[in-house]
């Protein structure tokens, strides 16, 4: 068990009940560090299933084969036709063009300086960006920098699951609320709300 469960089972009589029955929250994030990456790949990856943004991801990154990821320029530069043959749909191309010409002009910035932001500030940076909501941006927070403290309390598994722990539904305010008392660790607070949701789901 890691310092954050050790926290939140002491502070947080659900938590103590759940978290023990749950998956550890993972503690090494690795993958789409750079902001600009991460988000061309959340935006293929909007509203599709695992395996077919999968597949249409690869074939956007196939589309510049002398390159591992293309940069803004290729982005800017690639025709829409070529990126709807890849399964792009035309508000996802114009997204792409508009996350490329973001990183340009520094409001994405790079993976190097981004780490140096406050979550606020990352949050606010990136949902400048077309299509790109704020829970996005969470997932980013959570996922690729391993941010501790991020609870995003619009999804709907989180709050499914904090109201199966707590035994009463709650909306995002009241999440948002009781989840104060997570910190400095709502990301695994959020993680164990997600697991509580899964069980939920088996349970129906």
């Amino acid at each position: 068990m890691n310092e954050a469960e050790k926290h939140l089972i002491k502070i947080c009589p659900a938590m103590r009940k759940h978290v023990p029955n749950h998956e550890p929250y993972p503690t090494s994030f690795t993958r789409f560090k750079d902001p600009y990456r991460a988000l061309i790949r959340a935006v293929v990856y909007q509203q599709l299933s695992g395996k077919a943004a999968g597949t249409i991801y690869g074939r956007v990154i196939a589309l510049f084969p002398d390159k591992s990821h293309p940069d803004p320029d290729d982005i800017l530069e690639t025709k829409d036709e070529a990126f709807r043959s890849a399964g792009l749909s035309r508000q996802k191309i114009a997204a792409l063009r508009d996350i490329a010409q973001k990183r340009l002009d520094g409001i994405v910035p790079h993976q190097n300086a981004i780490r140096r932001l406050p979550d606020e500030a990352i949050i606010e940076r990136l949902t400048q960006v077309k299509g790109v909501g704020r829970w996005t941006v969470e997932m980013y927070l959570m996922f690729s920098l391993g941010r501790p403290d991020v609870l995003p309390v619009d999804d709907l598994g989180v709050r499914k699951g904090a109201s199966k722990m707590l035994g009463r539904d709650l909306t995002a305010k009241e999440l948002a609320e009781y989840g104060a008392r997570w910190a400095p660790w709502r990301s695994a607070a959020a993680w164990h709300c997600w697991r509580a949701a899964d069980t939920v789901l088996m349970e129906t």
